[in-house]
């Protein structure tokens, strides 16, 4: 069953035509994942097939009735609503049913409120999706609903808007680029969400291991052309090696004829017959397409740094606390030329402080961070470009440095660096603020490149970029001779990159693992980065609980009633009990107040202890259910 068709979609800003006479559909059942450059119109025909913009010419049409949603990089959420009220914004009325009983739970002293609820769940079935709610939002780290959006990180409202949109049960689903701060376990908890669901999607995304596990096509957006590859990500190298081998083999034989019809163009006599006009005019077609350029110019990056003496970056037991909470706590190790470093761990355990540590832009709490004397750091942050948007891309670029040295005494100037970043001699004089997301990642990393280091940082270097620029990257990072540091959710990344991994179990540890990403996960007896065994969740396998003298059956309506309610207090009883911690952190605090609470936190966790141990007897009775 069609859920979308676009006919004869097209999008121009001025001179610049994005795309033209694009014509595809979405089917029932569907996992479609679009390829395509930065500065191609990825995110602006997501947003015409959403409804958030239009085209210049063509039309988008949808099944009638069809549910949908759609999750933008930068997601419009409303600063002054709670993390609930935007949770429940919804038009789906089993949403909203869950909405009131969710209400209903943090009045226990409104009974009948409670109980008209309970029964509205009841009839309309909801204890599933009221289940699957809490999946997401426990998977997701969402876990104070009364915080103001504006008050929550861009990763924080990020994951708010991914929870959104899946609580809102889609047919379809658009997602751009969708495991943007999302830790590495939160991927792959969405990966198995996806696969396991009967959902549509149309998604872009550079996480080539979530396009292998997810997908079952490809749309590649190449030359103004759009090309279907049936299949994962994997299928679609194949195929697009067997087309381009096809492509090749055809632009020889035009230019070989273009050649002949070239020598006969030549020797014509001035007076024309209407045979000869004829081929003349074929010519013109065949001398465009044989000289037409080629839009699919490799980036080339070669560098010659100087060389790193014995000496790079020495930790000396380094410590690093925020909040009264620990980072990382007497940590040693000595960096070596050529080695390549990847930091897992989940979202706040640490990881960009560590690399502000090395780079000595932030201070240890204790220890020390040693430089060698011929280091020369390029840091790639995840606050990217930090230029004016009304400077040039080729100033931006010279502001760092007028050239690097290249191999055998050569020199390569800032205009050169650039076009080897895709950015020709006309797009170098554009302004920072006509660029894309993804051209000013490519614009970072030249002004990072243009430095010549020889101890490069990259910190979530592939949000944004596109894969064929990931593959370039890639392979001038297999080449680098310098030291590398790198933090990023992509897997696929990690796996060709890395060597060995510092691991930042949230607690205060960092493990040294001999291995990439996919050999730690690998490891029957390693835990998931977020410390906890990487498991199916008895939400998602169906399996029921067996726990010891677990009762069977189904909660009544007071033990029902009771074990949510449970989970709110445990909940705010966590983020009071973070509260404290901080305030035991505050330097000014009087003594007094100190006294006081320690006391308020020896009962908590009194209490904390108690409602958990209750909670998990509950838990243990089989899930009230239809």
């Amino acid at each position: 069953m069609n859920l979308l068709s676009a006919e004869n979609l097209s999008k121009s800003y001025g001179e610049r035509t994005l795309f033209s006479g694009l014509t595809f559909g979405i089917n029932q059942g569907q996992k479609v994942a679009l390829i395509a450059r930065n500065g191609t119109g990825k995110t602006t025909l997501l947003d015409i097939l959403a409804g958030e913009d239009t085209a210049d010419s063509g039309q988008v049409t949808y099944r009638k009735g069809l549910r949908r949603a759609y999750l933008q990089q930068h997601p419009k959420l409303n600063p002054e609503l709670t993390v609930a009220q935007t949770l429940y914004a919804s038009g789906n009325e089993t949403v909203r049913i869950v909405a009131q009983y969710e209400e209903a739970l943090a009045s226990p002293e409104d009974t009948r409120g409670y109980q008209r609820a309970f029964e509205a769940m009841e009839r309309a079935n909801a204890w599933d999706l009221e289940t699957r709610f809490s999946q997401i939002l426990s998977r997701l780290q969402l876990h104070d609903q009364k915080k103001r959006v504006g008050d929550l990180s861009g990763g924080q409202r990020r994951r708010l808007a991914l929870a959104h949109a899946l609580i809102e049960e889609p047919e379809l689903l658009i997602l751009d680029e969708p495991t943007n701060h999302l830790d590495l376990d939160m991927i792959e908890w969405l990966e198995m969400y996806f696969s396991n669901r009967p959902i549509s999607l149309l998604m872009v995304t550079h996480d080539r291991y979530f396009l292998d596990r997810v997908c079952t096509d490809i749309l590649e957006l190449e030359g103004g052309n759009l090309y279907h590859y049936p299949g994962n990500y994997q299928d679609y190298l194949a195929e697009k090696e067997t087309r381009e081998q096809v492509s090749e083999t055809t632009a020889r034989k035009t230019h070989s004829l273009y050649k002949r019809e070239l020598e006969w163009m030549r020797r014509q006599p001035k007076a024309r017959t209407t045979k000869s006009k004829s081929r003349i005019e074929d010519f013109e077609s065949l001398k465009k397409e044989a000289l037409g350029k080629r839009r699919d110019r490799e980036m080339e990056l070669e560098i010659n740094m100087e060389r790193l003496g014995t000496k790079v970056v020495e930790l000396h037991n380094v410590s690093k606390s925020y909040g009264g909470r620990c980072l990382f706590s007497g940590f040693d190790y000595h960096f070596k030329r050529g080695e390549r470093i990847g930091l897992i761990g989940p979202n706040g355990s640490g990881k960009t402080t560590f690399l502000n540590l090395v780079t000595g832009n932030e201070p240890t709490d204790t220890g020390k961070v040693v430089h060698g004397e011929t280091l020369q750091f390029g840091y790639y942050t995840q606050q990217g470009l930090q230029a004016d948007p009304g400077m040039k891309v080729i100033d931006a670029v010279r502001e760092f440095g007028d050239y690097i040295p290249l191999k055998k005494g050569r020199q390569l100037s800032a205009q050169q660096l650039l076009e080897r970043f895709l950015f020709d001699r006309k797009a170098q004089y554009d302004f920072i603020e006509k660029l894309s997301g993804g051209e000013r990642k490519r614009l970072f990393l030249c002004t990072v490149l243009i430095q010549n280091p020889n101890f490069l940082i990259l910190d979530e270097p592939t949000n944004d970029l596109d894969i064929v620029t990931l593959n370039v990257l890639e392979d001038f990072l297999l080449d680098f001779p310098g030291t590398l540091l790198i933090v990023s959710h992509d897997r696929y990344f990690m796996d060709k990159i890395t060597d060995h991994l510092f691991v930042f179990d949230g607690q205060g540890g960092i493990r040294d693992f001999p291995g990439n990403y996919s050999d730690y996960r690998l490891q029957a007896d390693v835990p998931a980065a977020d410390g906890k065994a990487n498991a199916q969740d008895p939400a998602e396998s169906g399996d029921e609980p067996n726990g010891s003298g677990a009762r069977k059956g189904k909660r009544n309506y007071r033990e029902e009633r009771e074990f949510r309610q449970l989970e709110k207090e445990i909940g705010e009883l966590e983020a009071r009990k973070k509260e404290i911690e901080k305030g035991f952190a505050d330097p000014s605090l009087p003594g007094e107040a100190m006294d006081q609470l320690s006391r308020e936190l020896s009962g908590l966790l009194a209490a904390l202890e108690n409602k958990t141990e209750r909670w998990f007897e509950l838990a243990a009775i089989e899930d009230q259910a239809p």
